[in-house]
């Protein structure tokens, strides 16, 4: 439920779908009007003709149940969510209602530069009325992300320092296999096998290495997500794009450990191989 005022959804840039935004008109003693959110619209009236049915509601806050024509209706506008969801909002004129509780004010340059004239002519108009917590959208924004922010950074320092240690790893590991076949490696350049192959060979067995754990660690992720999910209500599933562009980003960086091993057993060379052991 939220009470707003003329040029509410102008000054916020929410699109007027169908219908008529409020005028000085819905006052008290005029028609009671009220504009809904399209998933209001599409939920009570699936065949699509909201506008100029009426709607009730019998919550004892708002005394008698008076039934109101719905004169608009707007795009859903989530105001209490970071993650976007289904708005289920109506909205009434405050005239018609008498409450309200917040300002806005839309500006084109600096808005707290606006802060003292906004406060004065709300002075003007009431001196016992306080102005509380003048800030842009965009601020509030970012004050209710922080805590998001903070644990994203957190978790992404994490995932850095597990990726580094899973290219380190990689990469210790082909560089001892290269190691312990350098006479198979010279061996196999004295016969005719070209470096390129040897290259290709060992770039190919790091992929491998790569992918065998991520399908590990892809099996292991979901079985401890759905144990979670029996005692957090919270836990999801990562979706389809994060699980692609992570598995990406560990191919590649496993490509990386493993360059540096395979140039090591393409320059291998022949008569010090042989000689090897």
């Amino acid at each position: 439920m939220r009470e707003v005022a003329t040029l509410f959804f102008e000054v916020l840039g929410v699109p007027l779908l169908a219908g008529r935004d409020f005028t000085n008109d819905d006052r008290r003693g005029s028609e009671p009007v009220t504009i809904v959110s399209l998933s209001i619209a599409q939920r009570l009236f699936p065949n699509g003709d909201a506008v100029n049915r009426h709607m009730w509601w019998t919550d004892a806050y708002f005394g008698k149940p008076v039934p109101r024509r719905i004169v608009g209706i707007v795009a859903d506008v989530d105001d209490e969510n970071v993650v976007r969801r289904p708005s289920l909002a109506i909205y009434q004129p405050v005239r018609q209602i008498g409450l309200a509780g917040r300002l806005f004010v839309r500006a084109a340059g600096d808005p707290y530069a606006l802060v003292p004239a906004v406060t004065r002519v709300i002075r003007e108009i009431s001196a016992d009325q306080p102005v509380e917590r003048a800030a842009t959208l965009e601020d509030v924004r970012a004050e209710v992300l922080s805590p998001e922010r903070l644990n994203a950074f957190v978790f992404s320092g994490f995932a850095g320092i597990a990726l580094l240690i899973a290219v380190v790893g990689v990469a210790g590991v082909l560089a001892f296999s290269v190691s312990a076949r350098t006479r198979e490696f010279g061996v196999r350049l004295a016969v005719g096998s070209a470096p390129r192959h040897l290259l290709a060979g060992v770039l190919s067995e790091g992929v491998r290495i790569a992918a065998l754990g991520i399908a590990v660690g892809a099996a292991g992720g979901y079985v401890l997500a759905r144990v979670a999910a029996r005692f957090f209500a919270a836990v999801q599933l990562p979706g389809a794009l994060p699980v692609v562009g992570a598995t990406a980003v560990l191919i590649t960086a496993a490509i990386v450990a493993s360059l540096m091993p395979a140039a090591r057993a393409s320059r291998v060379d022949v008569l010090q191989a042989l000689r090897s052991e």
